[in-house]
């Protein structure tokens, strides 16, 4: 072996080891911008050039939405006109996405110039980043550092680059839609959270305070204890606020059992309602229920039980909450006016709809069952571990 084939084998082993930690340190970032940007900084020192950047085609990839730039200064950039939007190369690389080496910017009629402000550049080397065919942007690389030009094998290490950067951003991209998806998410959670709890809460007190209302000049002791009871009511919705903020479950259920939340639930629905309520709940039928199924069953009786006195002009509801075979089975009855149950699935309103949902995050089965002018039964059946 030659001492010329020595150096280019060192050289070669060297550039492979560049390429290998450049993929790993681009694979490694999640977040899309520090994606891009680590690229562009890798690219420019995997081949030596003295300015890089990375163009992001628009949905229709006639023009390039974003540019990456590494190499020049913040005061430089300000420094430019606007920044390309993909005409003469750059526009190229759009049309005809394949790698692309040019000696000499401005002997090269493809060229469309540069706009006020821009540095000049004299050699080029632009590759495209493809993912399973789909163009996800190019790299642009100008003014090789000691040549005039860039080599075969910056081109190949470049498009070797390129092929790890189409998977860091897709991955990227993917990791944004993931994230996106979680607040969607969260933003159900909370919906949903403030329907079953805060929002029913507030108009239970809202119910009282116009009963107190009434009772001022006939029964004024009596009103002004109710009053006092709503007050500590909305004190309790404040709390429960400051706890769905948080993320934390509803004050009035922290540290309890379920069967102990829903005689509290039920303390104060009776309060607020007037309507009588017979709660059953069979020895330790809630043993072996998680917090998670525990308050998502107390979720739905709440909302039952917001059903109820807002629509049923029930006078009695009984509530059972029991255990079969390896079933924790919840039941909720009243005697008030039912409606149709073949509407049920039609119904537009938050109230079923957040049960309906809650029972299939439990993978448990609701049945409601109604006949206008013969009450309402809704019932929970919850699979649970022995």
């Amino acid at each position: 072996m030659t001492l010329r084939d020595d150096a280019n084998e060192r050289r070669n082993s060297a550039e492979l080891e560049s390429l290998f930690e450049a993929s790993m340190t681009i694979t490694a970032e999640l977040a899309i911008e520090r994606v891009l940007q680590r690229i562009v900084e890798l690219s420019r020192s995997l081949v030596g050039a003295r300015y890089a950047a990375l163009g992001v085609p628009n949905a229709s990839g006639s023009t390039l939405e974003k540019f990456v730039t590494s190499g020049m200064t913040p005061q430089e950039i300000g420094q430019i006109e606007h920044p390309p939007v993909g005409k003469g190369v750059l526009g190229l690389l759009l049309r005809e996405p394949k790698p692309l080496r040019i000696r000499r910017l401005e002997d090269d009629p493809r060229s469309s110039g540069v706009c006020d402000g821009h540095p000049r550049m004299t050699s080029f080397l632009g590759v495209p980043i493809i993912f399973k065919g789909r163009l996800l942007g190019n790299l642009y690389l100008t003014d090789k550092i000691g040549a005039d030009e860039f080599s075969e094998q910056d081109e190949h290490l470049i498009t070797m680059l390129a092929a790890q950067a189409a998977i860091a951003i897709e991955n990227a991209n993917l990791y944004k839609q993931v994230q996106r998806l979680a607040v969607l998410e969260e933003r159900e959670r909370i919906a949903m959270d403030l329907h079953d709890g805060i929002i029913q809460s507030i108009y239970g007190v809202g119910l009282m305070l116009e009963y107190v209302g009434l009772m001022f000049d006939e029964q004024p002791d009596d009103a002004r204890q109710r009053l006092q009871s709503s007050i500590s009511a909305l004190n309790e919705v404040i709390r429960d606020i400051r706890n769905y903020i948080l993320d934390l479950r509803p004050q009035r259920f922290q540290n309890k059992n379920l069967s102990a939340g829903l005689v509290d639930l039920v303390r104060a629905f009776k309060a607020n309602t007037l309507i009588t309520v017979d709660v059953q709940t069979a020895d330790r039928a809630d043993a072996d229920l998680t917090t998670e199924q525990s308050v998502g069953l107390f979720h739905i009786t709440q909302e039952a039980l917001a059903n109820i006195a807002k629509h049923a002009r029930a006078r009695n509801v009984l509530m059972n909450l029991r255990r079969e075979s390896t079933y924790v089975i919840l039941s909720i009855r009243d005697n008030g006016r039912g409606f149709d149950a073949s509407t049920v699935k039609a119904y537009t309103g938050h109230g079923l709809q957040n049960m309906q949902e809650r029972a299939r995050a439990l993978d448990a089965q609701l049945h409601i069952d109604s006949t206008p002018g013969q009450g309402t039964l809704v019932e929970v059946k919850l699979p649970v571990a022995g």
